[in-house]
């Protein structure tokens, strides 16, 4: 059995990270994605290194690119616009990040293409959105985290903003994108008729901040910085133990319970000041350190198996070594091949239609247009 998108065509002018994640998610599943990129230079992540693969590619590249061909096309070209007409033309499937008013101008914005192509399922990616304002605001993730209040819940205290340390914006738009495609090409499917989706980075900002955006909004309460605990529940921080850090993460009364009753400080667990969450919460600057100096008379390992043991979420604070060694120990099998590539596997499991890993990154313009007649 092929891919769940066998037979879907992408043209994929994104760039840098949010729409090649998107467009490379769907590839995984079938799609077949056709990078258009700029020459001689390609992609900006092309340059994005060290590090680099055993071929010499930027590794940041490879992270969102495999399972696409890439064709070379200068748009600001009557030569290049025509080519990207004739692409457009095989396809299902528009993903595009420049600048808005960019693909207009090219003669390939949503309007023109509808009218020609009304199946089209077209999806812009901005930062900000497509009002002129919008338009001249920069759509890099840094800033994004900035002004979208991210860096004001992240980082040790309110005076220290800090961002998250990899480009979750990004992350984030990218799957909002590619479910956003999947969901337009449903309602295709069902009535014949294309549509645009427009998808910034803000937007997908202020929908991943979840539990701090709806504070703020179902209860005006601006949230801020507190490290690394929760703004609703306690204990779910990180500790200090005898040799490194560990994540506990209490999630109900139970658990306290028996956290406390393997740590020797049963008594606790009925503390008036500790008896319920919102209690512990409330109190969370007299009962860390207790829970602290406990945690420091053994290491990592025997608290992680002693909690876990009874059913407590806790666990160590791992690099990515550690991070892929945990998953391969799970079975989960994190790391696959694309063409002899090492590859991040696709995040989702199909019994029926999983993921594949065709190609490795495409070379610049290793597809003709040509080719695809």
């Amino acid at each position: 059995m092929g891919g769940a998108l066998d037979g879907i065509v992408i043209a994929d002018f994104s760039r840098v990270l949010a729409g090649p994640y998107a467009t490379m998610l769907l590839a995984d599943l079938g799609a077949e994605v056709l990078k258009v990129e700029r020459p001689p230079l390609g992609d900006d992540t092309r340059q994005w290194g060290p590090p680099y693969d055993a071929d010499g590619v930027a590794t940041y590249f490879d992270s969102v690119n495999r399972n696409k061909r890439s064709i070379a096309l200068d748009l600001s070209t009557p030569e290049g616009q025509a080519d990207a007409l004739r692409l457009i033309d095989r396809c299902d499937v528009i993903v595009e990040n420049f600048v808005p008013g960019t693909m207009e101008r090219f003669g390939l914005g949503y309007e023109q293409l509808s009218a020609r192509r009304p199946t089209l399922v077209y999806a812009a990616i901005s930062g900000f959105g497509r009002e002129p304002e919008a338009a001249a605001m920069p759509g890099y993730d840094l800033l994004v985290q900035a002004v979208g209040g991210l860096m004001s819940v992240t980082g040790p205290d309110p005076s220290q903003p800090t961002k998250v340390g990899v480009a979750l914006v990004d992350v984030l738009t990218g799957m909002h994108c590619a479910f956003g495609i999947l969901a337009a090409l449903r309602h295709r499917d069902r009535t014949g008729r294309g549509q645009r989706l427009d998808v910034s980075l803000l937007g997908s900002l202020l929908s991943g901040l979840v539990n701090q955006a709806g504070a703020y909004v179902g209860a005006g309460v601006v949230p801020r910085a507190m490290g690394n605990a929760h703004p609703s529940i306690a204990p779910y921080e990180v500790f200090e133990t005898a040799d490194r850090a560990l994540a506990l993460a209490v999630g109900n009364d139970r658990q306290f319970r028996d956290c406390v009753s393997v740590l020797g400080l049963a008594s606790l667990a009925d503390d008036a000041r500790f008896a319920t969450n919102p209690l512990r919460v409330r109190h969370r600057s007299e009962l860390r350190p207790l829970l602290e100096a406990a945690l420091r008379t053994q290491g990592v390992d025997h608290w992680v198996a002693s909690l876990t043991a009874v059913r407590v979420p806790c666990g160590p604070v791992n690099d990515l070594a550690g991070a892929f060694a945990l998953a391969e120990r799970l079975g989960l099998d994190p790391v696959a091949l694309a063409d002899g590539v090492p590859t991040v596997a696709h995040p989702v499991r199909f019994s029926e239609t999983p993921a594949e890993y065709r190609r490795r990154p495409p070379a610049i313009g290793d597809t003709s247009i040509g080719d695809l007649a």
